[in-house]
């Protein structure tokens, strides 16, 4: 006779399988990204409900300014267009500034490039998750969002990309435990990696000398290391400094510049590559230094000059002259370009010194670095 209930495994065993389980998807999604297509899929069939959602607030903000008064309304105006003023004032002598820093990293060959496309976009909600900081926003890989793209709002840096749907972003604030961003103290450019400790807490730069020159106050900007943002982008401010005295490290926390906790309107930025422009390679940077230290050289010392100088050979010069590059003595003529010393009558010494700086020399001439 059959058993009426026929025995199932064990509950061990059925906790088991389901912890294996777990753990061969997290490292196959962690390590492989085996659900990546699956995530924006889901992504892309959930977002209708996030505009939906949103739908409210939109109309009650429709409704708020319909019944707003005329008189509120030219008062608003009016604010506005004084700040509109200033703003402009300040504007034109931004553009000022621009174009002269234009200038300067051109004369320093500096490989920075500034982004040069903006895109406005809007947060329609914000994670549930109380260990990952992340918001939703309403552009996706239809308006050319990509992933790791960097995300900054009207006061500072907010984050990056880190899923994209057709409609719609997924993005990871920099106060998220798992994210890190590499920065500059803007008052001497020391460079620190900043690391989130969740948006209830400031960041926190870790493991630093006791002797590193941070104080409170200093304005954190992004140092352009790591390609994702550019160089100078306020982060955070610095609002606490602990030095431990039994490890010799300092515990340095920083305040986000943006609000975090209140987004509503944000910026993607696209960098200089956008249009399929590449970095350039190390020899072609390096050939570059030479030609604009050419020019630098031939600025100071054009090469008309140069030219109208008969170049002299070591026979021609025997005697002193600071204006001959080549410089031989009766006492060692076979000395090209330095002059042998006596002491007080004795024999001449192997003792040399160059008769000419070194800026005058052809291969600085000719731009070649040594």
């Amino acid at each position: 006779m059959k058993p009426m209930f026929s025995r199932g495994p064990s509950l061990q065993l059925r906790l088991f399988i389901a912890a294996i389980a777990a753990i061969a998807l997290i490292i196959a999604d962690s390590r492989f990204g085996s659900f990546v297509k699956i995530r924006t899929y889901m992504d892309t069939l959930v977002s209708p409900f996030y505009f939906l959602a949103n739908g409210p607030r939109v109309l009650l903000d429709g409704v708020s300014e319909t019944l707003a008064t005329r008189q509120q309304i030219e008062l608003e105006n009016s604010v506005l267009r004084q700040e509109l003023l200033f703003k402009n004032a300040d504007l034109q002598l931004l553009k000022q500034f621009k174009h002269e820093n234009i200038r300067l990293r051109e004369l320093l060959g500096s490989p920075l490039r500034q982004d040069e496309h903006k895109m406005v976009t809007q947060v329609m909600s914000s994670g549930t998750d109380p260990y990952s900081d992340q918001v939703v926003i309403d552009k996706g890989s239809n308006n050319g969002v990509y992933e790791g793209q960097p995300v900054i709002s009207d006061r500072g840096v907010v984050g990056q990309v880190t899923a994209v749907s057709k409609f719609t972003s997924r993005v990871v604030l920099i106060c998220d435990i798992s994210h890190a961003l590499p920065i500059q103290v803007l008052r001497n450019d020391i460079r620190v990696i900043a690391a989130g400790g969740g948006c209830a807490d400031d960041l926190i730069l870790e493991h630093l000398p006791s002797n590193t020159d941070i104080r409170v106050g200093d304005m954190l900007v992004t140092s352009g290391l790591g390609g994702r943002f550019s160089e100078g982008y306020p982060v955070a401010i610095v609002s606490s400094v602990k030095v431990d005295n039994q490890r010799a490290y300092t515990m340095i926390q920083a305040r986000p510049t943006a609000d975090l906790q209140r987004l509503r309107y944000l910026l993607l930025l696209w960098a200089g590559d956008r249009h399929g422009d590449t970095p350039l390679a190390p020899d072609a940077v390096h050939q570059v230094a030479k030609e604009r230290l050419t020019q630098m050289v031939d600025l100071l010392h054009p090469r008309g000059e140069w030219d109208q100088v008969k170049a002299p050979t070591p026979r021609e010069c025997t005697q002193i002259d600071e204006n001959c590059p080549y410089q031989t003595t009766s006492d060692s003529p076979g000395t090209v370009g330095f002059e042998s010393t006596t002491s007080h009558g004795r024999e001449p010494t192997n003792i040399v010194r160059p008769l000419v700086p070194m800026t005058n020399t052809p291969s600085v001439r000719d731009g070649v670095i040594p």
